[in-house]
Parts: C-alpha cells; sequence; structure tokens
C-alpha cells in the first residue's frame, strides 16, 4: 500500500467512523434530555466528515486517472476493495467506541448548557482537562448488549434490512461509478456523475425509513415508552446491519460498476 492509497484510506475510514458514532449522539441526547442540542453540536463532526469527503473525491479520481492509461484494472480493484476494508474496520471501530463517545458527548452538551459557546467547548477539550476526562471514561461495550440481541430485535427486521442495503449502497456509490470509468474510459465522465444517482437512492431510504424510525424512537425513550436497554438494543441491530451494509458492499462493486457504465453508454 502506498502513501496515496494509505491517505485514502484514512479518509475513508474518518467519514465511516463519524457516520458509526452518529448513532452513540442519540444515546447522549436520550440521557442528557437535550436531543436538539445534541443534534447540534454532532454537526461539527459532521464538518470533519465533509471535509474528508471533499479530498477523497479528487484523490481517488487522480489515482484512477494515473492508472487509467497503464490498464491496471486490476491493480485499481485491489485499491477499491481496500477502501472499503477501511469502511468495514471504521464501523467495527465507531461500534467499540461508542459507549466512551457517548459519555463524552453527554458532558459535551452539559458544557455548552453552561456556556453557550463553541469555541469554549472546544477549548475546554483540548486544553482544560476534556482529554484526561476521555482517558478517565474510556470503556468497552458491555457485553450484556451484545448478548442481548439474542433475546429479540430492537428494530424490525424491515428496518434491519433497508440499513443494510442503504449502507452498502452509500458505501459503494463513488467507488462503483469511478471503477465503471476503468472499465469503459470512454464513458468515464458520464460514469463518474451517476455516483449522485446510487448515493441518492440510498440517501432516500435513510431519510424516508431509518431516521424517522429512529427519531421517533428516541421521542419514545425520552417519554417512558421505551426503555434505554430495548434503545440501546436497536443500536446495536443497526450498527450491526452498518457493518453487514459495508461487508455486502464488496459483492455489489463490480455488478454495480457494470451496471453504471452500461447505464452511462445508452444516456
Amino acid at each position: 500500500m502506498d502513501k496515496q492509497l494509505f491517505l485514502i484510506c484514512f479518509l475513508t475510514f474518518v467519514i465511516h467512523l463519524i457516520g458509526t458514532l452518529a448513532y452513540s449522539v442519540r444515546i447522549a441526547g436520550v440521557r442528557t434530555k437535550r436531543i436538539a442540542v445534541s443534534l447540534a453540536l454532532f454537526s461539527i463532526l459532521m464538518l470533519v466528515s465533509r471535509t474528508s469527503n471533499s479530498f477523497l473525491g479528487p484523490f481517488l479520481a487522480k489515482r484512477v486517472e494515473t492508472n487509467l492509461h497503464a490498464l491496471a484494472t486490476g491493480t485499481l480493484l485491489g485499491d477499491f476493495r481496500w477502501l472499503m476494508v477501511s469502511a468495514s474496520l471504521a464501523t467495527v471501530a465507531g461500534a467499540l467506541l461508542i459507549p466512551t463517545f457517548q459519555r463524552v458527548f453527554c458532558r459535551a452538551v452539559l458544557h455548552f448548557q453552561v456556556n453557550r459557546s463553541i469555541p469554549k467547548l472546544i477549548l475546554h477539550s483540548f486544553f482544560k482537562g476534556g482529554l484526561s476526562y476521555v482517558r478517565d471514561v474510556a470503556t468497552v461495550p458491555a457485553a450484556r448488549n451484545v448478548t442481548e440481541i439474542r433475546s429479540g430485535h430492537g428494530v424490525s427486521r424491515r428496518i434491519t434490512l433497508l440499513n443494510v442495503g442503504a449502507t452498502a449502497l452509500w458505501t459503494v456509490g463513488v467507488f462503483a461509478s469511478l471503477y465503471a470509468g476503468v472499465l469503459d474510459p470512454s464513458v468515464r465522465v458520464t460514469s463518474s456523475t451517476l455516483s449522485s444517482i446510487v448515493n441518492g437512492g440510498a440517501t432516500i431510504m435513510m431519510a424516508m425509513f431509518i431516521d424517522p424510525h429512529m427519531s421517533g424512537m428516541t421521542d419514545d425513550v425520552v417519554e417512558g415508552k421505551v426503555t434505554e436497554g430495548q434503545f440501546r438494543k436497536a443500536v446495536v441491530w443497526l450498527v450491526g446491519s452498518r457493518l453487514a451494509g459495508t461487508v455486502a458492499a464488496q459483492a455489489l462493486l463490480v455488478p454495480a460498476a457494470i451496471l453504471i457504465a452500461s447505464v452511462a453508454r445508452v444516456i
């Protein structure tokens, strides 16, 4: 793995890590009863994710263009495989960090309630004991949260499967569109623009089915209609289905690239 591929894998890792940690924000919102503030503060991390995503596209496109002239189809396919492995590893890392992150985020929410200043919150996080607090509250997921999933789904099977599908499409969208350009360089520009359609489908699935379901469940926990244990079980199932989606993206890469190249030729 060369330095350029390592950098692209790192950016992919950051994007998927933050996406996985989003589940812990809902837990922090439930515990602090400050759901809106929790989501607002999480937008700071989303800026990091979006910045990483803005660099990922050009770096990846440059790598494809560089290797395209050498007809290194097999090499580029291996690169995309590594990128999706990075997405899976980021999901696993995010799952392990959820207990620690939700504790840190709870403190951040309470601190913001007092000071109402993002700059002060950032300074406090790095220079006034924030890092030592992370060390003090660092923990691994409780075994019972994992073993309890055997007693039933925290969310319906339909939502679980939709999350697998949406994550798989969202993970493979950009990669498949760029690899389609490798398979048929004559339509590589058209193919690259079709990634927005694939990602758009994943976004619609999340916005119409998964996010509203989790938002409703979050409100139910706050109102006492659902226990925190049931909510944690739902988060475990969604993180697990997210991981399954990143793995499924491996199988979708080549078929999706062939389909995108075919559509690009027809347009």
